[in-house]
């Protein structure tokens, strides 16, 4: 490996550490704070908020990586600034383009560290925090995951407990479905059977159900039960996806194929996944070339100030476009890469002649 190549490495890799411990001591601390006042009414020990904002938090540096990265190339530009390393650079032949090079492979194998390791497992830690954390919410006493077997519920509602499994969902209707209510000792009351439910309401509607009890059955041309689910709180089962590790999402996505449900939420989350490790060395490429433009203002603050201003607006234009594409506005594929194709055609435009500045 050449001396430069070593060297350009040497401060890129000081420096995304440096600016990666700063966020995630900041990240941790405002972790803290929400913890505290989440618990406030609640005797659970600071030790168990510290650990709760310890799982957290890695979830969220994944999040913030863009920033933690354009703030990395700002870091390392402004460090050969002051130091006058460009000029040595200049005139041993390196140019613009060369930096830029080099720049692009380490941001491309950061992302691909980041998106293979770092977010498998930071997910994995998310998933424990919210474990740990729902005995405490107002739904800790709500379950319902989708699996091989199909859609299960277990919700607790006017002293009873209620387990159903569904074959799939067709709109606001769970199909081929078993229902078992128990007391709060789990003892069974009764069973309820039937090929459709309807499920657009909290109360639903059971059609023609079999109602099993004490040896005997009864048919009905419909009953009502009364739960905490709907098909909207059902839709949301798995929002918060970054709870899942790669393989995990993959075998969500499958059960949910099984189950006939909507898999846009989670094929928009893979998209993005794999989307990732260029979304990274755009925003480098990006970091750079701002640099490279500015590089005669003295003040750092006011380079930084300039690099997090442009960064926010690419991080509202990528909500924004997620939105578009997880409401089926626009394409899934379109949603993701159009971000993508914008911020590179404005870094296409910066190139231009970027080895005279």
């Amino acid at each position: 490996m050449k001396v430069y190549i070593k060297f350009i490495t040497s401060i890129y890799l000081k420096s995304i550490f440096f600016v990666f411990f700063i966020m995630a001591s900041l990240v941790f601390i405002l972790n803290l704070l929400s913890e505290l006042e989440f618990f406030k009414e609640e005797n659970v020990s600071v030790s168990f908020t510290l650990f709760l904002s310890f799982l957290n938090s890695p979830a969220l540096i994944f999040e913030m990586f863009p920033f933690i990265l354009l703030l990395t190339i700002q870091l390392f530009f402004i460090k050969i600034f002051e130091n006058k390393e460009m000029d040595v650079f200049k005139y041993s032949g390196l140019k613009n383009s060369n930096i830029l090079a080099i720049l692009s492979s380490l941001s491309i194998i950061t992302g691909i560290v980041v998106v293979s390791i770092f977010y498998n497992f930071s997910s994995n830690l998310k998933n424990v925090y919210l474990e740990l954390k729902s005995p405490y919410t107002s739904d800790g006493k709500y379950l319902a995951v989708i699996t091989k077997n199909g859609l299960w519920i277990k919700d607790k509602i006017d002293d009873k407990i209620i387990i159903t499994n569904s074959h799939s969902i067709e709109k606001n209707f769970l199909i081929n479905n078993f229902i078992t209510e128990f007391d709060n000792n789990f003892n069974v009351i009764r069973n309820i059977q039937s090929k459709k439910i309807n499920i657009k309401y909290k109360n639903w509607e059971i059609l023609n159900p079999k109602i099993y009890q004490k040896n005997n059955y009864i048919e009905s041309s419909s009953i009502k039960l009364n739960t905490n689910f709907n098909s909207d709180r059902i839709r949301t089962l798995y929002s918060n996806l970054s709870a899942l590790n790669i393989f995990e999402l993959y075998e969500l996505r499958e059960n949910y194929k099984n189950l006939n449900y909507s898999i846009t939420d989670i094929n928009l989350h893979f998209l993005k996944l794999l989307a990732y490790p260029f979304y990274l060395l755009l925003i480098a490429l990006f970091s750079s070339l701002i640099m490279f433009n500015i590089k005669e203002i003295k003040s750092s603050t006011f380079k930084i100030s300039i690099g997090l201003f442009f960064s926010v607006i690419i991080y509202y234009l990528n909500n924004f476009s997620y939105v578009l594409g997880s409401t089926e506005k626009i394409s899934l594929f379109f949603s993701v890469f159009l971000p993508l194709v914008l911020l590179a055609s404005i870094n296409t435009l910066m190139l231009y002649r970027v080895n005279e500045k």
